[in-house]
């Protein structure tokens, strides 16, 4: 039971996924990324094990049985590599929808504000083939936590400030290219001081992988209304 996703301010309520998502317009949902995208999460009791991506998967196709998605997510890619080994696949199998969620692993190393650049230049490479082909591109600004002390020391102290600079310029280049975006990098659940990230201290437990979610499924419900 999801006794505590349901209690949850943050997370969807009964039925509002589905209620939500009625009359969606999508029928092939690509995902794309890193790690994120692959969806690694580690489970929290009372929540969905599922991470983000395939859950919104599974709320479309409770409209759209016949939906068909490819997840080409791989772990620990940079952007380049995302851009070199995923596009192409991803534009073959034609998406009408398709999520792309990288650069996180650019932006936790020491240097990124040298190369912030170039990877927004990266991202818009990645994001313009998929919209020129008719597809929706949903892009996420990722939680930052204020502090991330598990992460080993080679990352530097400076990590957090890399990942809210990355997340300020995902937002930026999303209004710029007109993606669908949802930002997650100030969201109100980091102010309560909950854990949101699973055993390694960096990637997002089951219960941020619920509120990205619930975010990005209202969010598209946006979209489906035009607003």
């Amino acid at each position: 039971m999801l006794t505590a996703e349901m209690s949850d301010p943050f997370c969807l309520g009964d039925g509002e996924a589905e209620r939500l998502l009625r009359d969606h317009p999508w029928h092939r949902f690509a995902i794309l990324g890193d790690s994120v995208a692959e969806g690694l999460t580690d489970p929290v009791d009372g929540y969905h094990p599922l991470a983000f991506p395939d859950r919104v998967r599974v709320e479309l196709a409770r409209h759209r049985p016949a939906l068909t998605h490819r997840n080409l997510g791989r772990r620990n890619l940079r952007a380049a590599e995302v851009l070199a080994t995923q596009l192409g696949p991803a534009l073959d199998f034609r998406p009408d929808l398709a999520l792309v969620v990288c650069g996180a692993n650019d932006a936790m190393r020491p240097g990124y504000e040298a190369r912030a650049d170039a990877v927004d230049a990266t991202l818009t490479a990645l994001i313009r083939p998929l919209q020129d082909a008719g597809a929706t591109v949903v892009t996420v600004s990722l939680f930052v936590m204020p502090r991330y002390p598990q992460m080993p020391d080679w990352l530097g102290p400076a990590f957090s400030r890399r990942m809210t600079l990355l997340g300020r310029r995902t937002t930026a280049l999303a209004e710029a290219l007109g993606t669908v975006h949802v930002d997650l990098a100030t969201h109100p659940a980091i102010a309560t001081g909950d854990v949101l990230t699973g055993a390694d201290g960096l990637h997002g437990n089951g219960r941020s992988h619920a509120i990205a979610a619930a975010e990005l499924i209202r969010r598209l419900s946006r979209e489906i209304q035009g607003a």
